[in-house]
């Protein structure tokens, strides 16, 4: 016997001694695990035998029967002595390995994605103590009866990606990512891998593995964490860029992967403690040293404004802040050509943007990339519900406004009928709809509200007016400038003639938002929450961010009723849902003794009883409207990834 073979059994004998104290003290069973015992607990409906594999050896985690497990530790090192007949063996093996390579392939099991050896565990005894990355096997796959468990409905999942990839080794634990993997990595429906596309995201997964592997703590499996990774960088950046780079982007996204893998919800921040515009004497002395003279902020574009009434609201917002910081704040815009917004983003880092303001929620994976990458900048996002961190997200509590005019509407319609045309099925919209029907039912209990779906069908005004319906609550203004009222903007009273009177109109001041914002980063004061959680400021009546302008032609008690649900309101002194809130299934969402929380508000999935219609399936959508749901949609997360382009 080679004096390197003996040494090698010692050390591989000392890990499997380790390994068996370690498991005992800990109550678990020290042994590789026996494939005869964990089928026993399911039904087995089939084999396929599946030829030669190259497997990867960290799978490879028990044996067909118990027949030699006392001869091996869990982590398939030797527990025996050298001078048993098992010891004998294995160094012998040992040699041979050393002097042209173990090349007889073993004989294993595959079930639930983990192999089990029948013939050859000296073998792999002797690979895993080289650290060998795969075995070669003979493999046969046992497979398990269809059902609704967990772990039975993911298998399926990935054989369906093993039928197209021949890959194994990618650990997905939520339903769907395997084939939102495919997607990002800009793989068409139904392609079945070549080999050079195998080896390509070989290599580019064992490099992303190593760094990840660097982490001190994985949240994630590495697959996971690639899924992520994706979302905001490319495949090919991986190999292109340095391993400390590599690293420390990894090391920015860490927190996005803690917090998926957890499937936390968003931290949502209804009252920002934000500065009030003077600051006392003292604190000005004590945060002078701290505080920058002036600021640079950059706000992203995805329309021109002289052509756009949502970017047009955002720019007057940024000349209203810049006005009120008295030259504090240089706000520099950018419009992203041709939906290319990481290159506004990178152009606004390379002018010295402190700040970002990215004003549509199509912004949030160039939002996510910079962040990433620049670590200096507090990014924004006008976006609701987004569950990533780097990025603050920003919006408004559009149901506070939505209450008032459906007390307004309700007030008004003669009939007992009132229409209204939603936008999209995302997140914070029921809350306004919902709103919208328990103000209406406040000053009319007999009213019904017929719901419509702009992103569904574009003749929803016409169809409402058809029915008969004269009291309509349609889009709301995107800024509080907004000249466009009756028919296309806000609630609005139709006398089935084709003529609107326009009755209240819910409108953002954006300006007020920035202002508040920046002013904080000027005092430096602007945090935007934990490292590791995902930040939703929610901004109310309460701020002035939102009002309800209300029309002229209001009867005079109507404006006194909005006047004063609009005091309330901004005083925190009513809330819309403190009421007893049956939904369509009669099922009870709130009983009236307290209202609801935000996260609640934020991601209702529900309508009031007294609400007419349903949230449309997503091959309901107009093309136009998919990807604003892809983003936040209420069923995002069962809606198939938009295939990316190809990056093997």
């Amino acid at each position: 016997m080679s004096y390197e073979a003996s040494e090698q059994y010692a050390k591989a004998l000392k890990s499997g001694q380790k390994y068996l104290k370690t498991a005992q003290a800990q109550g678990l069973d020290p042994y590789p695990a026996v494939l005869d015992e964990i089928e026993s607990r399911y039904e087995i409906v089939g084999r396929v035998e599946l030829g030669l594999l190259n497997i990867p050896a960290e799978l490879i985690v028990g044996t067909r029967s118990a027949g030699r497990t006392a001869a091996l530790a869990g982590n398939f090192m030797p527990l025996l002595e050298p001078d048993t007949e098992f010891g004998t063996k294995w160094i012998r093996l040992c040699e041979a390995h050393a002097e042209e390579g173990i090349r007889d392939p073993i004989l294993a099991y595959e079930f639930l994605g983990k192999f089990y050896v029948q013939e050859g565990n000296k073998r792999v005894s002797v690979l895993k103590s080289y650290d060998a990355p795969t075995v070669a096997a003979k493999v046969i796959r046992d497979l398990p009866a269809r059902s609704e468990e967990p772990e039975i409905k993911r298998y399926y999942e990935f054989l369906q990606f093993y039928n197209l990839t021949g890959l194994y080794g990618l650990n997905m634990e939520k339903p769907g990512d395997y084939g939102r993997l495919l997607a990002a990595l800009g793989m068409e429906e139904g392609h079945v891998w070549s080999e050079d596309e195998r080896r390509s995201f070989r290599s580019g997964f064992a490099r992303f593995q190593a760094a990840y592997a660097k982490m001190k703590q994985q949240p994630a499996t590495p697959a996971e964490a690639l899924l992520v990774w994706l979302q905001v960088f490319r495949f090919s950046d991986i190999k292109e860029m340095g391993m400390n780079e590599l690293v420390s982007h990894i090391a920015a996204l860490w927190p996005d992967m803690k917090l998926q893998n957890e499937s936390e919800t968003p931290a949502i921040e209804v009252q920002p403690e934000l500065p009030e515009k003077d600051q006392g004497l003292v604190s000005k002395l004590i945060s002078a040293v701290s505080q920058p003279d002036r600021i640079k902020v950059a706000f992203i574009y995805g329309f021109d404004p002289k052509t756009s009434s949502w970017t047009n609201a955002h720019e007057q917002g940024r000349r209203a802040m810049v006005e009120a910081l008295e030259g504090k704040a240089e706000a520099m815009t950018y419009i992203a050509r041709d939906r290319d917004y990481f290159a506004a983003m990178t152009g606004a880092v390379e002018d010295g943007a402190e700040i970002i303001f990215a004003t549509t929620p199509p912004m949030i994976d160039a939002c996510r990339k910079i962040a990433a990458m620049h670590k200096n900048v507090k990014v924004f996002n006008c976006a609701i519900s987004q569950p990533y961190t780097g990025v603050t997200m920003y919006y408004s509590r559009i149901y506070e406004c939505k209450f008032i005019t459906g007390a307004i509407a309700g007030a008004m319609a003669a009939n007992d009928r009132v229409g209204y045309i939603s936008s999209y099925p995302i997140f914070g919209e029921p809350a306004a709809i919902n709103a919208f029907a328990l103000g209406v039912r406040m000053v009319n209990p007999r009213a019904r509200v017929e719901l419509l779906w702009s992103c569904a069908r574009r003749d929803c005004a016409e169809e409402l007016r058809r029915r008969g319906i004269r009291v309509i609550s349609n889009r709301d203004a995107a800024g509080s400038e907004d000249g466009y009222w009756a028919f296309e903007w806000g609630t609005y009273l139709d006398d089935g003639k084709g003529e609107q009177t326009a009755l209240a109109l819910p409108c953002w001041n954006w300006g007020a938002l920035y202002e508040k914002l920046v002013r904080s980063a000027l005092q430096g004061k602007l945090e935007t929450g934990p490292a590791d959680k995902a930040v939703n400021l929610w901004f109310g009546m309460d701020s002035g961010v939102i009002d309800v302008r209300l029309s002229d032609q209001l009867p005079d008690g109507v404006r006194s009723l909005a006047q004063l649900l609009k005091r309330g309101l901004a005083e925190g002194r009513i809330d819309p849902f403190r009421s007893r809130i049956l939904d369509q299934n009669g099922v009870l969402r709130c009983s009236g003794e307290e209202g609801l929380g935000a996260e609640a508000l934020m991601r209702m999935d529900w309508l009031c009883d007294n609400v007419d219609g349903a949230f449309p399936g997503f091959d309901e959508l107009l093309p136009g409207s998919r990807e604003m749901v892809r983003l936040l949609g209420l069923y995002r997360d069962d809606i198939t990834t938009v295939k990316e382009e190809k990056q093997l």
